[in-house]
């Protein structure tokens, strides 16, 4: 159990992600996982994101659920309900190192791909919100990264910011309840984790409540590419640490 510094630093990432994602939708993963896995194991990371995922977007889709559309949201939600069983296979047999390093890649890619804001050619096809939802839970369960796929399909879909967070909230809560089940039928939460996710609670509770503040307030070029710049330095910095480690 995070305790210490470990735990001073531990909330302070947390605080940061979910201020991130409650404000935007998506993001708190690419913000976490750089720092979090300095201090706890692979499986065990993925595992505490994604329940700190699941309880932030909870929060902000009972904030915004006047917004939600489920025309817009159902078939994201469908399939990210179809690709939860197989990311948690997938991170209950990954190695370790391969998963770090899966991690860093991901992380500076999908960077990248935010920061250069490349659209998504297939997005006004009829099946792109099912197949989209279904990667990005894949890599979610799996990673807990990946959210950015499916808000680049909400922002070349040209939905309005209010119906975007309510729609990827509701997504993730849907998908991210499924993982979290599955996760401990499984075996790959233990109770180290969920003590984990109980002390970082507060952090997730000030982040929304921060978010909640800034959504109408920030500046959100600035706001966006600085969060960009420490997603890339962040990626960056655990692949370097994961390649030394080879």
């Amino acid at each position: 159990m995070l305790s210490g510094t470990d735990l001073l630093i531990g909330l302070t990432i947390i605080l940061v992600g979910a201020t991130v994602m409650g404000a935007l939708g998506f993001g708190m993963g690419l913000v976490t996982l750089p720092v979090l896995m300095m201090l706890v194991d692979p499986q065990s990371v993925v595992v505490i994101v994604n329940a700190s995922m699941a309880i932030l977007m909870l929060l902000v889709l009972l904030q915004v659920r006047r917004h939600l559309d489920l025309r817009l949201a159902g078939g994201m939600a469908l399939g990210g309900l179809v690709a939860t069983p197989i990311g948690v296979l997938a991170l209950d047999t990954a190695s370790p190192t391969v998963l770090r390093l899966t991690i860093a890649l991901v992380i500076v890619a999908l960077a990248v791909l935010s920061l250069f804001r490349v659209p998504l050619p297939f997005a006004d096809r009829r099946l792109a919100g099912p197949v989209l939802g279904f990667l990005t839970s894949l890599s979610v369960t799996t990673l807990s990264i990946g959210g950015p796929l499916v808000a680049i399909y909400a922002v070349t879909r040209g939905w309005a910011p209010p119906v975007m967070r309510a729609s990827l909230a509701f997504y993730f809560v849907v998908f991210e309840g499924a993982a979290l089940l599955l996760y401990g039928l499984s075996g790959l939460a233990d109770r180290d984790d969920a003590a984990n996710i109980a002390i970082l609670l507060p952090a997730v509770l000030a982040g929304f409540a921060l978010a909640s503040f800034l959504v109408g307030r920030m500046n959100a070029p600035f706001y966006r590419y600085a969060v960009v710049c420490v997603i890339i330095v962040g990626g960056l910095t655990l692949l370097g640490r994961e390649v030394a480690r080879l």
